[in-house]
């Protein structure tokens, strides 16, 4: 089942870093940020983690909880999460089962070889479990500021 703007997310379990079990009702009454990148110490990805490290402390104070999510293992986030001194938790979804319900799954061109790859995407979830926002294919720069405004506007609507 696709996800689509205003409508319930669909049922989904996946396990994050630090023991903690994600599903669409364990959050509900919490908005949620879960944003989808390539890979675990890649350039890009290591700087979209930073910024939302960064900003982590006004996510909380709007309301919200962040979610990484990438086809990493748990090792390999666990790794990135202590080296980069995340304060959130970082999804395995090594199945891809996540990223294909998100729709997130891209065929992509590296160095000239067509692969299979995540495209850097954010999704936020409102408190009553209906997805009220997305961003796909973004760009880092700017991005996570793009996010949190959307977050405290959904504050503000409530």
């Amino acid at each position: 089942m696709a996800i689509v703007v205003n409508k319930l997310i669909p049922e989904f379990e996946a396990n994050a870093t630090g023991g903690v079990k994600v599903s669409n009702t364990t959050h509900l009454g919490k908005v949620v940020v879960l944003y989808f990148y390539p890979k675990d110490n890649t350039p890009g990805c290591t700087t979209e983690a930073m910024q939302f490290r960064d900003k982590h402390k006004e996510f909380v104070k709007a309301g919200a909880t962040v979610f990484g999510v990438s086809r990493d293992n748990m090792k390999s986030h666990d790794e990135f999460k202590t080296k980069l001194e995340l304060p959130f938790e970082l999804i395995a979804d090594t199945e891809e089962k996540m990223c294909h319900m998100f729709g997130v799954v891209k065929n992509k061109i590296m160095y000239g070889k067509k692969v299979k790859g995540i495209e850097r995407s954010t999704f936020l979830i409102g408190a009553d479990g209906v997805l009220k926002n997305e961003w796909r294919g973004l760009k880092v720069p700017g991005h996570v500021d793009d996010v949190l405004q959307a977050v405290k506007d959904l504050k503000k609507a409530v």
